[in-house]
């Protein structure tokens, strides 16, 4: 059995979870979100925590065990707490602003780029050249960062463009007349 699927999965005050036959659903305080789940896994509750187990006779059951036991974690961890993502603006005129649910952003184009940002998901700019953004659901929060990195992502020579704040970037050394 997977060493991931072998953890509980512990329920934080205020979570509910709902496990039926279409799939698991989790409501906490900050949303609600719903997972299909797989017929080869079985989910169940016991002493306030949640079981990830494979089903016999299935070859991959061991491996998606662990998939499962991963993704209801996430939930889990989403709707108590929340994920975030924080990006920084490197470069001279790169400005960002959020209004609503739309991202403002100036990053060195002829044109400003106005990011609609999906259900679900909230940005906040404490400066201009700082983005923060927040949700419950991990694999949106991490697809909506890498969509706004992607329209600048940082260049090799000086380092300029979105970048994740705890991201390294190594700068290549320009080529030398001789």
């Amino acid at each position: 059995m997977s060493r991931v699927a072998k953890k509980p999965i512990v329920l934080p005050q205020g979570v509910a979870v709902d496990i039926s036959a279409d799939g698991i659903s989790v409501k906490g305080p900050l949303g609600a979100l719903q997972f299909a789940g797989n017929p080869a896994v079985g989910v169940k509750l016991q002493d306030g925590s949640l079981l990830c187990t494979p089903a016999p006779g299935v070859p991959q059951a061991d491996a998606l065990a662990g998939t499962v036991r991963a993704v209801v974690a996430n939930m889990v961890t989403g709707v108590s707490a929340g994920f975030e993502r924080k990006l920084s603006l490197i470069g001279v005129g790169y400005r960002a602003q959020a209004q609503g649910d739309t991202l403002n952003l100036t990053l060195g184009f002829s044109h400003p780029i106005a990011y609609k940002l999906p259900q679900g998901i909230t940005a906040t700019t404490a400066t201009q050249t700082e983005i923060v953004i927040k949700g419950v659901d991990r694999q949106l929060v991490g697809q909506v960062a890498a969509e706004v990195r992607a329209y600048r992502p940082p260049e090799p020579y000086k380092g300029k463009g979105v970048r994740y704040v705890d991201e390294v970037v190594v700068v290549k050394e320009t080529k030398k007349k001789k």
